[in-house]
């Protein structure tokens, strides 16, 4: 697979005004983020997640080791090109509608008047917010303003998509989609980066995780090989009745010589949320937050270019 990310050795030292080190903020880390798949940022507050992707991002430059996106220093304007950057806080203009929001970050891009019309169109039917794109922005709830940074991230249908906090302010069913969202870039090809303070958002989509803690990785690797308990088995079967039930308990009991636990499936409490509100039917009144969505945009779809642009 191809490297879309490679850290050696990477490390990022604060300075104060006199130029002396003040904080070691990133210590000598090194990973690497293979194409098409979601790679997890994790640690504590302060444990460097945000310098590492400032820098991924070429906003900071490294005060030693290597840092490589597509084989180009982070700071070319080619790699930059292949970039959607989501915030943790997301700066758009209040007075601004939605739509003109993706259309300024579009003509950013310089994509073509058409193109760029298409590409908005789907990006606010994909987020569920088509029916408040000429509203301005400076009226939206948090999460509503987190689906037009999340739709800005991918106006240039970028090849690598960095997420700081993606869920952060959504709904679950927001949380949800964006999780869906993420696992249908990833299989179309696109490469994830992303970094939460919600676990349990990383353990769902992410393929590996690396662990940060005081400016270095603690640890890294596949999100089932580091969770997965070796020394331990789980059977499921059907539910039986009492009788068969403690059968089989006493086979188990005579060939492991321990109690086995018994218990019952559970769903999570996403699921069981996502199920009970959509029993619920919308009213036949306009939405004033976002709408039901489905799906991922069209211009999203295709495999990754070497230049990230919309279709013509």
């Amino acid at each position: 697979m191809d490297v879309v990310i490679h850290a050696e050795a990477l490390t990022k030292i604060f300075r104060d005004f006199w130029r002396r080190p003040k904080v070691r903020a990133v210590n000598a880390i090194a990973f690497d983020v293979q194409a098409g798949e979601v790679f997890g940022l994790l640690g504590p507050n302060g444990s460097g997640k945000t310098t590492t992707l400032r820098m991924i991002l070429g906003l900071l430059t490294p005060t030693h080791g290597t840092l490589s996106v597509f084989g180009r220093s982070p700071r070319d304007v080619e790699s930059k090109a292949r970039i959607g950057y989501l915030p943790e806080e997301s700066c758009l203009y209040p007075y601004l509608t939605a739509r003109e929001i993706l259309n300024f970050y579009g003509r950013l891009f310089n994509l073509r008047r058409a193109a760029r019309q298409t590409c908005i169109d789907q990006l606010l039917e994909m987020t569920g917010l088509q029916h408040a794109q000429h509203r301005p922005v400076g009226e939206f709830s948090k999460g509503m303003a987190r689906r037009v940074g999340l739709a800005q991230a991918l106006i240039n249908d970028p090849d690598l998509i960095v997420l700081d906090e993606p869920t952060v302010g959504l709904d679950p069913v927001g949380c949800r989609q964006v999780k869906d969202l993420i696992l249908t870039l990833a299989r179309r090809g696109k490469t994830v980066i992303l970094s939460s303070h919600l676990l349990a958002d990383v353990e769902h989509v992410c393929d590996r995780v690396a662990i940060m803690g005081n400016g270095a990785i603690l640890v890294q690797g596949r999100v089932r090989d580091l969770l997965e308990q070796h020394d331990r088995c789980r059977l499921t079967f059907p539910a039986l009745a009492p009788d068969r039930l403690e059968a089989v308990l006493q086979v188990l009991r005579r060939e492991t010589g321990a109690d086995p636990a018994v218990d019952h499936p559970t769903r999570t409490l996403e699921q069981f949320f996502i199920e009970t509100v959509g029993q619920v039917r919308p009213e036949p009144t306009a939405p004033t937050g976002v709408a039901p969505t489905e799906g991922v945009a069209e211009f999203l779809k295709s495999k990754p270019k070497q230049t990230s642009t919309c279709p013509p």
